[in-house]
């Protein structure tokens, strides 16, 4: 069900891309390039060379390859293995009457397991890191009885449709 590890997805590669990108420009800094001119050979914002300047400036190149993106998590790892077995037990297990997980429902076992306590509106970033993805349920009705709707198709809707050359007025 999940496609990566914790740390293994998309923002692993995406933070180690944007650390080399910090780390080319305290060497442009080191050579004594402007925050201009490194804000332009890296295609980035005068503002984002402006920190990387400051950053540089404080704690030098080894500084400047940063830590990772945003704050820190207020879950650890093991919270979130937690969190991710107890989802998996459905949300009937936790005494919802439907089979469909949405985010007021995540956001309460979030809290019940980690007593950490996410907006249900931001809850989607938890589950994004752990590699969860937005599914819709199929609309069908569990009372389906696929050979009534096989025979209808075959008796009633031929007679039903309005086409030209088959009895239409």
């Amino acid at each position: 069900m999940l496609s990566c590890a914790y740390g293994e997805c998309d923002g692993a590669r995406r933070s180690e891309k944007l650390k080399k990108r910090r780390l080319e420009a305290a060497r442009l800094f080191d050579e004594g390039a402007t925050q201009a001119d490194v804000a332009r050979r890296l295609g980035v914002s005068r503002v984002s060379a402006l920190r990387w300047y400051r950053l540089w400036r404080k704690a030098g190149e080894a500084g400047s390859g940063g830590s990772s993106l945003g704050p820190s998590s207020r879950l650890s790892p093991t919270q979130l293995k937690r969190i991710e077995d107890a989802l998996l037990k459905g949300p009937q297990w936790h005494g919802y009457t439907t089979e469909l997980w949405t985010l007021p429902r995540v956001a309460v076992v979030v809290e019940r397991v980690s007593g950490v306590r996410y907006h249900p509106g931001h809850v989607w970033r938890v589950l994004r890191g752990m590699g969860w993805s937005l599914q819709r349920p199929t609309l069908r009705a569990r009372e389906r009885d696929e050979e009534a709707i096989a025979r209808w198709k075959r008796q009633d809707w031929p007679r039903a449709k309005k086409t030209p050359g088959h009895g239409a007025p």
